[in-house]
C-alpha cells in the first residue's frame, strides 16, 4: 500500500471496543493489526510467544526492533493498539512520527468502567457467541473509577497536546461509531485502503447491551460520583462543539423577585419571561459590570436557568424555522438548509405541509444538527441547537447559575426560589407555549429519540435525560 503512512497506532483503553475495531480492520487486504504489541506484560496476546522472530524479552530490550520488523515484513500497513500503560518508550517514538497514522478510540468512561467491572466479575473479556454470555451486575467503586478516569483523561490530553505541537491530525472514532460500517470504511480510507468491507467481522459480539441501570448494583452512588467530578468533560475528547461565552446580553433580572434568568436558546424562555414580567419590569442587556452592580444591590438574589429535553428543544427550534415571516431574520439559514443540506422546509405559505412533510423535514433537520455539532458543516453551531452542556459551561465564564431547573418541574423550582429570596410577589406560571403547526406528541418516535440522543450524548449523560414522553 502506498500513501503517507508506513504504520498506524490505535490509542485506546480497555473496554472501548478496540478488539472489535481491530477485527474489522483486519478484513481489509491492505491492513494488518497486531493487537497489544507493546503491552508490558505480554506481546499481541497472552498466548503469543514471539512475533517476526522476536520474543517478549527481545522486544523489551529493544522495542523499536519489533516495530521495524512489522514495517518490513507486513504485506500492507501494520498497526497495533496502544493503551496508557504500554511501553512509554514507544509512545515517544510513535507520537512525533508523521508516518505513523494516529487513530484515537474513545468511549464514555462510565460505560467503559462498568464494562470492565462486569468483565472482572464474570471473567469474560471477549464474546464471540451470545449464547455464551455471562451476566453479572457491576459494583461501582468511586475511588477506583476516579483514579481510572483521571489517568485515562490525562493520557488523552497528552496525545492531543503532542499531536497539536507536531502539527499532526488524528482520526477520532467513538465506541458507538465503531459499530457504523461507513465510519469504519472511512477510517480505512484515511489509512490509504482502496477497498471497502460489506459486513462486520463475526469474531466479537457486544457483551452488555443493556442500559446502565440494569448493569450496576449501586446506581445512585455512580450518579453521585459522576455528578461530582469533571462535570463538563466526562464524555470524550475531543469535543468538536465550540465553547460558548456567557451571553450576558440575553440575561434578564427582576428587581421585585430578586431573580436573574439565564436563558438557554430553544428552551421555555418566553414562558419564564412572561412569568417574571408579571411581577414587574425586567432589566436587560447586561454587561459584566452592570450585572455585578445589580447583584450588589440585591443581596438575596438568585440566578437560574431552565433545561429542556433535547428532543423537545430541537422540535421547538424546528417549528420556528417552519414558520414563515416577513423580513425573515433566518432567511439565509433556511435557504442554506433547503439547498445545501436537504432540509425540505416550506418556501411559501401555500407549500403543502401535512404531518408527513413535517416528520420528514424534522428528521432531515436533526441530521443536519448532528453534523454541525461534530464540525462537519460550513454552518456554525447556532445557540438554538448548541448542547445545553456547552451553554451551561459557558455561563461559568462569568458565574454559574444558583439553580438549574428542568422544564417538567418548572413550577416547583420557581416556587422554591421565591421562598429562598422571600419574595412578596408570587406570580402564577403561564401555560407553556405549544409547538406548531404540529405538536411533538404527533411527531415523536423511538427513531427520533435515538438520533437526537446520539447527537446530544453529552446532554443526556450530564443531565440524566431519559426518553421524552408527552408528560415531560
Amino acid at each position: 500500500m502506498t500513501g503517507p503512512f508506513d504504520s498506524f497506532v490505535i490509542f485506546a483503553e480497555m473496554r472501548t471496543g478496540s478488539n472489535f475495531l481491530e477485527s474489522n480492520l483486519d478484513q481489509f487486504p491492505g491492513l494488518q493489526c497486531y493487537g497489544e504489541a507493546f503491552n508490558p506484560y505480554f506481546m499481541v496476546s497472552p498466548q503469543t510467544e514471539e512475533l517476526f522472530g522476536i520474543t517478549v524479552a527481545m522486544r523489551d530490550a529493544n522495542p523499536m526492533l519489533l516495530l521495524e520488523r512489522m514495517k518490513s515484513e507486513t504485506e500492507g500497513l501494520p498497526g497495533f493498539r496502544f493503551f496508557h500503560d504500554h511501553d512509554p518508550r514507544m509512545f515517544n517514538a510513535l507520537i512525533d512520527d508523521p508516518r505513523c497514522a494516529k487513530i484515537i478510540l474513545t468511549r464514555n468512561p462510565v460505560e467503559a468502567y462498568v464494562s470492565r467491572r462486569i468483565a472482572m466479575a464474570t471473567d469474560q473479556w471477549q464474546l464471540s457467541d451470545q449464547s455464551d454470555a455471562r451476566k453479572e451486575r457491576a459494583r461501582f467503586i468511586p475511588d477506583d473509577f476516579e483514579k481510572l478516569f483521571y489517568r485515562f483523561k490525562s493520557f488523552q490530553l497528552k496525545v492531543k497536546d503532542r499531536l497539536q505541537r507536531s502539527g499532526q491530525t488524528a482520526f477520532y472514532i467513538d465506541y458507538e461509531e465503531v459499530q457504523n460500517l461507513s465510519v469504519v470504511n472511512g477510517l480505512a480510507k484515511y489509512l490509504g485502503e482502496k477497498t471497502e468491507i460489506a459486513n462486520f467481522a463475526s469474531t466479537f459480539k457486544k457483551q452488555n447491551p443493556e442500559p446502565l441501570s440494569d448493569k450496576v448494583q449501586n446506581l445512585e452512588l455512580l450518579a453521585a460520583t459522576v455528578a461530582r467530578i469533571d462535570v463538563f468533560d466526562l464524555h470524550r475528547i475531543p469535543n468538536f462543539e465550540p465553547g460558548r461565552p456567557p451571553a450576558m446580553k440575553s440575561y434578564m433580572a427582576s428587581d421585585e423577585l430578586q431573580l436573574v434568568f439565564l436563558p438557554i436558546a430553544g428552551g421555555p424562555s418566553d414562558q419564564v419571561t412572561e412569568w417574571m414580567e408579571a411581577a414587574g419590569p425586567l432589566t436587560h442587556d447586561f454587561s459584566q459590570k452592570a450585572l455585578r452592580q445589580w447583584k450588589r444591590r440585591h443581596k438575596a438574589h438568585r440566578s437560574f436557568t431552565v433545561l429542556r429535553h433535547p428532543v423537545a428543544r430541537l422540535h421547538s427550534v424546528f417549528c420556528d424555522l417552519v414558520t414563515l415571516q416577513e423580513d425573515d431574520p433566518d432567511w439565509d439559514l433556511k435557504h442554506s438548509l433547503r439547498h445545501n443540506y436537504g432540509v425540505a422546509l416550506p418556501t411559501t405559505v401555500d407549500t403543502p405541509w401535512a404531518l408527513t412533510e413535517h416528520q420528514s423535514a424534522f428528521a432531515q433537520f436533526i441530521a443536519f444538527v448532528a453534523k454541525t455539532l461534530s464540525g462537519q458543516t460550513s454552518i456554525g453551531v447556532d445557540p438554538r441547537w448548541a448542547s445545553q452542556t456547552a451553554v451551561v459551561n459557558g455561563f461559568a465564564g462569568f458565574s454559574l447559575p444558583d439553580h438549574i431547573l428542568r422544564e417538567d418541574q418548572l413550577a416547583a423550582g420557581l416556587s422554591q426560589m421565591l421562598t429562598e429570596v422571600q419574595a412578596d410577589v408570587k406570580p402564577a406560571l403561564p401555560a407553556p407555549i405549544s409547538d406548531g403547526p404540529f405538536s411533538l406528541a404527533q411527531v415523536y418516535s423511538d427513531k427520533i429519540e435515538t438520533v437526537v440522543r446520539k447527537a446530544y450524548q453529552r446532554d443526556y449523560m450530564m443531565f440524566g435525560f431519559g426518553p421524552w414522553s408527552a408528560l415531560d
